[in-house]
């Protein structure tokens, strides 16, 4: 863990996030006295492609049926 004071944090931050994102943590302090972290983030979780294709994901027929004329106007902004 690396302490860095607030103002070499300001003038140096594209650097010390490379640091982070390589696994380190660093402490910003102001006056001598720590008062945040940097930590790299957990990656996000892998997608998965077509996770939902054993489903029962069967659409309707009256899905594809043209909306009647009071929805058709809410959906275009006149109702």
């Amino acid at each position: 863990m690396t302490l860095v004071n607030v103002n070499e944090a300001k003038t140096q931050l594209s650097r010390l996030l490379e640091r982070v994102r390589a696994g380190e943590e660093i402490v910003i302090a102001k006056a001598g006295s720590p008062c945040a972290r940097l930590v790299p983030l957990d990656p996000p979780p892998e997608r998965v492609l077509g996770r939902y294709r054993d489903r029962d994901g069967d659409v309707p027929d009256s899905f594809f049926e043209p909306l009647d004329e009071a929805e058709l106007a809410a959906w275009e902004g006149g109702g």
